[in-house]
């Protein structure tokens, strides 16, 4: 029951979309992940501007099969994969979770599939917390305007965290009230 309240969290659901299947990262994604990461320019606003090399992007692609929470994007009416994102840093006692180290083909960009992904999982984690962030660094404008327009809101600050230590905004989305 999609509207269920989870007292665990799952942390890897499968989620569908009308344009998008969010499911589960898995070891045999490798190549045709690697394939999607490629471009320099997806990750030009990233941190981690150089993430399209095989050796960085080994370290991410590996890091997200460790999180257990980590998952791949598939087009629907293709079925490539076209990026990845993950769960990180569950807190039941603040009632909230990230969402990040996303990323998408640039052939997504700009449309409806971001929206669909960002929505699928936050509906999602709101099963199990009042409120969604997102760390975004603070030159990376794209993804703060992405992010924008589907109803996050900036907290107040700048802020760092290893190993890049680079300066992020927070964002959140929270848990619609219902009456």
């Amino acid at each position: 029951m999609e509207d269920e309240v989870l007292t665990e969290p799952d942390l890897q659901p499968t989620l569908i979309g009308d344009r998008t299947l969010i499911r589960p990262i898995a070891a045999s994604d490798w190549k045709e992940l690697f394939v999607a990461a490629s471009d320099p320019l997806i990750w030009a606003g990233h941190p981690a501007k150089d993430r399209y090399k095989e050796e960085v992007f080994r370290g991410y692609f590996d890091g997200a099969l460790k999180s257990g929470s980590a998952f791949v994007f598939i087009d629907r009416s293709s079925g490539l994969i076209i990026g990845s994102s993950r769960y990180h840093g569950f807190d039941p006692k603040l009632s909230e979770i990230e969402i990040g180290w996303t990323f998408l083909v640039r052939a997504s960009w700009g449309g409806q599939i971001n929206r669909e992904i960002k929505t699928l999982m936050i509906n999602h984690a709101f099963r199990f917390v009042d409120t969604v962030i997102f760390w975004i660094g603070v030159t990376n404008i794209r993804s703060q305007t992405a992010i924008e327009r589907i109803g996050a809101r900036r907290r107040q600050g700048v802020v760092s965290r290893p190993p890049l230590n680079d300066p992020h905004y927070i964002y959140e989305i929270r848990r619609p009230q219902t009456s």
